[in-house]
């Protein structure tokens, strides 16, 4: 598509893109004043074709909302865990040596789909939580803590299986 554009067109777009302008807004541009329609999609990839880099809107984000949107690779703020449960939960009993448990919370917080607690193997106790888009996070026992591989492996298992006993 970009190349049934001019390159005045072209560096129209860029100009809006580098004021900020979202894909939704370039669509919308483009059509408004070039009267071409182009699909989100096409609109992406033509942003894409012509090496624009979109630009982040800071918005005020309530503390809940940042949890549900926060990238993949830290989806979580770190919280501080203790290996004492709250006086409104179970004390879970560790698992045996080499063992890795986890558990369902019965009642989930705030922007969270599924969430629980996972012992690993070690007897460290950390919490897991699912968001509306599927996204796994985890919060360690404390800050650092790294399982080990097959405890990962362990714990993916062992949550696929609770996981499934509620029918999703």
């Amino acid at each position: 598509m970009s190349e049934s554009l001019s390159q005045e067109q072209k560096n129209t777009i860029a100009q809006w893109v580098a004021d900020g302008a979202s894909i939704a807004d370039v669509q919308k541009n483009i059509r408004d004043t070039f009267g071409l329609s182009m699909t989100y999609m096409d609109v992406r990839f033509l942003v894409d074709d012509l090496n624009l880099t979109l630009q982040d809107k800071a918005e005020p984000v309530a503390e809940e909302t940042a949890v549900e949107t926060a990238p993949a690779e830290a989806p979580f703020q770190a919280e501080e865990n203790s290996s004492a449960p709250s006086p409104n939960e179970e004390a879970a009993p560790p698992p045996a040596s080499g063992q890795v448990r986890v558990t369902v919370d019965p009642v989930q917080r705030p922007g969270v789909a599924l969430g629980g607690r996972v012992t690993f193997s070690d007897g460290l106790t950390g919490q897991w939580q699912l968001d509306s888009y599927g996204q796994l996070g985890f919060v360690p026992p404390h800050q650092g803590y790294q399982p080990t591989p097959a405890d990962i492996q362990a714990f993916q298992s062992a949550l696929q299986q609770e996981v499934a006993k509620m029918g999703y």
